[in-house]
């Protein structure tokens, strides 16, 4: 019953931004909307993280089962995608390694920052 009330709320939330879409005519996507309208919610405690939580929880836990459609509609789109298979595969590796150098430098300056405050 506890985690059918939490999905109910992430899923109430997400209708809200639904509903943000349909009123501001701006180039966001409705889960944006969703994401913001939750993390507004949590940073000010309006909704406590207890009230999510495990609901949350559970869904990170099944987060690879839900991306078998996405694979099996890649496999379905196999032909379409061997016409640029190698453009793609460069383009993820050069992305890969740009997320992965900013993400460390990133790391590195909020840890030189830590230290020097202390």
């Amino acid at each position: 019953m506890k985690l059918l009330k939490q999905f109910s709320l992430i899923l109430l939330i997400s209708f809200a931004g639904e509903v943000l879409k349909g009123l501001l005519p701006l180039p966001i996507p409705v889960s944006i909307y969703g994401l913001l309208l939750m993390l507004f919610l949590l940073s000010t405690h309006i909704l406590p993280l207890e009230a999510v939580q495990d609901a949350g929880k559970f869904l990170i836990d099944i987060m690879p089962v839900l991306f078998v459609p996405a694979a099996v509609g890649l496999l379905d789109s196999w032909p379409a995608l061997q016409a640029v298979l190698l453009p793609i595969s460069v383009i993820l590796v050069v992305t890969t390694i740009f997320v992965m150098a900013v993400t460390g430098l990133v790391t590195q300056a909020v840890i030189r920052r830590e230290r020097s405050k202390k």
